[in-house]
């Protein structure tokens, strides 16, 4: 690993309005684990912070239980967003809002509201983003998509509904990437939605239908500056990172929660399956132990937070609000702790600054 001092600095990227000093977007990871302190601290490295806005208010102090879940959750949005601003006053600051979850409009709209310059949308096609976020024209926003054709749906139904093109296209690997998979478990590990056959088709296509004016951002695996160097290779002019993020001391998530992927080992990433239908990558724990083992885990939806939910609609599996909600409080007996397949290179917690100094060269 070269020295930061001789690392030669990545070009900035513009996206929207917004020029990023560094091509690095912050995944956003909920729930809480990607709030006000590590997007700021992701912003005032140069990069884009991202709150992640899926059940904030579960430990706030908006949500008491029962009918406010959804009231409350854009209160805690708002105070996320302004206290990030108040850390990053120049920097880059978005929010991550899940076509998936019931609150979508309100999550995107309360954004806008209170001075989010970047929306990344995905766990569905985000097909009525633009109307949702209307109120702010200059607000970027980025689809998420696993497939060249879900990128073309995208552009084609925005610009025919709104005169409106996507400002940049998030692509994840399903193959790498945490959280929510764009693919079935079928199709996962396959090469059809691979990293490597994917961006350098979308790469094609914003250049041949839209004169490259739609940066493609590279997501799922990027760990270094050797990452980085890979997927600009292959056509992408951004990445978007998010489990390199974990283990740094501005990171949202408790100390244990942490700890964990420090001392995970060879092996300790599964895929799970998720009450919102789709396959999950988390990391190995007695949560994903007795979810394994079956009828170990509570079935109780209690914030009816996703459009479809096997728990609530079938009383079948789990809550994942509350299991998300559990590991980031740091109680991993109870908690689903989500991650790409880089967690195990995880040895120690380090200053985000450290993370863009490492990839990026000291920062002016």
């Amino acid at each position: 690993m070269k020295s930061s001092a001789a690392v030669t600095p990545l070009p900035p990227l513009q996206i929207g309005a917004y020029t990023l000093p560094v091509p690095i977007i912050q995944g956003g990871m909920g729930i809480r684990v990607s709030a006000h302190r590590l997007a700021s601290a992701v912003a005032n490295a140069g990069g884009v912070g991202i709150i992640a806005t899926v059940a904030l208010s579960l430990a706030s102090k908006y949500y008491n239980k029962g009918k406010d879940y959804f009231r409350a959750n854009m209160q805690a949005l708002a105070d996320e967003l302004n206290w990030a601003r108040d850390n990053s006053p120049t920097g880059i600051i978005g929010t991550n809002c899940m076509v998936a979850i019931r609150d979508f409009e309100a999550m995107v709209r309360t954004s806008v509201e209170h001075g989010a310059q970047m929306i990344i949308s995905g766990a569905g096609l985000p097909l009525r983003l633009p109307e949702f976020a209307a109120a702010n024209p200059e607000t970027a926003l980025l689809p998420i998509v696993s497939s060249l054709r879900a990128a073309t749906i995208i552009a084609k139904r925005w610009y025919q509904q709104y005169k409106r093109l996507p400002d940049a296209i998030v692509f994840e690997d399903p193959n790498t990437a945490g959280g929510h998979l764009g693919a079935t478990r079928q199709q996962l590990f396959g090469e059809e939605y691979a990293m490597q056959r994917v961006v350098p088709q979308l790469a094609e296509w914003a250049r041949k239908s839209y004169n490259d004016d739609i940066p493609i951002i590279a997501a799922g695996g990027i760990w270094d500056r050797q990452d980085i160097d890979r997927v600009f290779a292959l056509g992408a002019r951004g990445v978007q990172m998010a489990s390199r993020f974990i283990c740094t001391y501005e990171c949202d998530a408790d100390e244990q929660f942490k700890q964990a992927f420090i001392n995970a080992a060879e092996g300790d990433v599964v895929i799970i399956d998720s009450p919102a239908g789709l396959p999950g990558r988390a990391l190995s724990s007695e949560f994903t132990r007795k979810l394994f083992r079956g009828n170990e885990v509570a079935s109780k939806c209690f914030a009816t937070c996703l459009s479809h939910c096997r728990c609530r609609d079938a009383e079948e599996t789990f809550c994942i609000a509350e299991a998300l909600h559990h590991a980031q409080q740091g109680d991993l007996s109870r908690g689903l702790i989500f991650t790409g397949t880089n967690a195990i290179r995880h040895n120690k917690i380090v200053h985000v600054h450290e993370i863009f100094a490492e990839i990026n060269g000291p920062h002016d």
